[in-house]
């Protein structure tokens, strides 16, 4: 087992992974970006190393700064968490090269997977249902205009190394196909450095489910069940939970068997997310694989009652899976609570939290760094905390998210507390009426009067 472990990421995800680190008798190194002097994941860790000024291409996207935070500290691991570097395989590959273990895939399988057009090829070939598009990278505006000739409109313009809704375009007739290009082609360029595009048919109102799976080293995978990531806006997700309300025991099944053999044929080490849409006929098709941990694999592992950041590490040390399969026991939902303002378009709310009290009490779990007195900064995501009800059906867990987000109270700042107890309230929502296109005719009702 490891002896000590450089966690290069930073916030709630940070501290979750220094917490089964201690658990395990790890010790641990936080990297912190002068911005988060004063995080909890900085002061939690056993030893602590600031890698640079706010910016996270000169602290956290920096590889070279943290490979330097490994040399001073003598750390034998590194958690990438999610985000960041985390899907990065010239990370793996340095790791390699200095013979630092990084907890997660191999380089290659991150090139193979997080390339789209690649990973769409790769579940052809061992049979996987995939979403008719184009077979590659679209070489110009023509050529994506021939392909979606052939596969017929609606259709979706993506990037190649995309990921959270950005470089992506919905085209829904011939005169939208020129912007929706020119603009995914932009955006993509801005995010990913890379302006590669790809385009496939757009299923109308589905489901987004995905598998979680974990593999070792000696070629055994298994699938721990689902969960439904449908409450999007603008494909980021806002709201999962697990089991999906959408799910039966066949379909499960058959996508938790076809999961565990993406997992198998590209030989995949350590935890990661089969992501797959699912049709009104319950059709699924692979949509992408994260090669890493998720947001929400917090309601994974209350379903099942599993850590699953114990279990990567476990796998990068070399131990066994033990089992092939594992269903949900309970309903968990999680709620995204960002530093936003949902009355204002989700605007970015940064700023000063001047109070806090968190929620508790029987089936509640909080995932977060915050606390009274902490700057939010400006400089990351907007996600702050994530609050996880667990029950014995959905129903009670919806009554007990209810519940701890009426008693959770962060001043000084604008968050979306307020938009989830709104959809919690929502009937199609409590009757399992989700798609992806849930929040496209779901309006928030007017703002709250202005404190004085």
């Amino acid at each position: 087992m490891f002896k000590k472990i450089l966690v290069a990421n930073r916030g709630e995800i940070a501290l979750r992974i220094i917490r089964t680190c201690k658990e395990m008798n790890i010790k641990t190194v936080a990297v912190y970006s002068s911005a988060d002097a004063d995080s909890l994941h900085v002061k939690f860790a056993d030893e602590a190393v600031c890698i640079g000024p706010p910016a996270s291409k000169d602290s956290y996207l920096n590889i070279q700064k943290i490979m330097a935070a490994v040399e001073i500290t003598n750390a034998d691991a590194i958690h990438p968490g999610y985000g960041f570097l985390s899907e990065n395989p010239t990370f793996p590959e340095i790791c390699a090269k200095y013979k630092i273990k990084f907890i997660g895939p191999s380089a290659k399988t991150m090139r193979e997977m997080g390339d789209k057009t690649n990973a769409k090829q790769t579940m052809k070939r061992i049979g996987v249902p995939v979403i008719p598009g184009s077979d590659g990278n679209l070489k110009d505006i023509q050529d994506a205009k021939k392909v979606i000739n052939k596969i017929g409109y609606p259709a979706i313009i993506k990037a190649t190394a995309g990921g959270g809704g950005k470089g992506m375009r919905i085209i829904r007739n011939e005169e939208e196909i020129e912007n929706a290009y020119d603009t995914a082609k932009q955006e993509a360029k801005a995010s990913f450095s890379s302006d590669e595009l790809y385009v496939e048919k757009y299923i109308e109102n589905p489901h987004h489910i995905e598998i979680q799976i974990a593999g070792d080293q000696y070629g055994k995978a298994c699938h721990l069940s689902e969960r439904d990531c449908s409450i999007q806006r603008r494909h980021q997700k806002l709201l999962e939970e697990s089991p999906s309300p959408f799910m039966t025991d066949k379909l499960r099944d058959k996508m938790g068997k076809v999961a565990i053999k993406i997992a198998k044929a590209i030989k995949y080490e350590g935890v990661g997310t089969i992501e797959f849409l699912v049709d009104k006929k319950r059709n699924f098709y692979f949509m992408e694989m994260n090669t890493r941990i998720q947001v929400e694999h917090t309601i994974t592992e209350e379903v099942i009652f599993y850590d699953l950041v114990k279990e990567q590490i476990k796998i990068a040390a070399g131990e066994k899976i033990k089992n092939t399969a594992y269903f949900p026991r309970m309903h968990a939902i999680q709620c995204r609570i960002n530093a936003e303002d949902p009355f204002k378009n989700f605007m970015p709310c940064p700023g000063v939290i001047t109070n806090l009290h968190t929620p508790g009490g029987h089936g509640i779990r909080v995932d977060s760094h915050i606390y009274a007195g902490y700057t939010v900064p400006i400089y990351y995501d907007s996600l702050i905390s994530k609050v996880i009800a667990v029950a014995q059906t959905r129903a009670e867990a919806i009554e007990t998210m209810q519940r701890a987000l009426s008693e959770y109270v962060i001043d000084g700042i604008k968050t979306t507390i307020p938009f989830h107890q709104q959809l919690l309230a929502d009937e199609n929502f409590q009757s399992g009426n989700i798609t992806t296109a849930f929040l496209d005719s779901f309006e928030l009702k007017k703002r709250e009067p202005a404190e004085d």
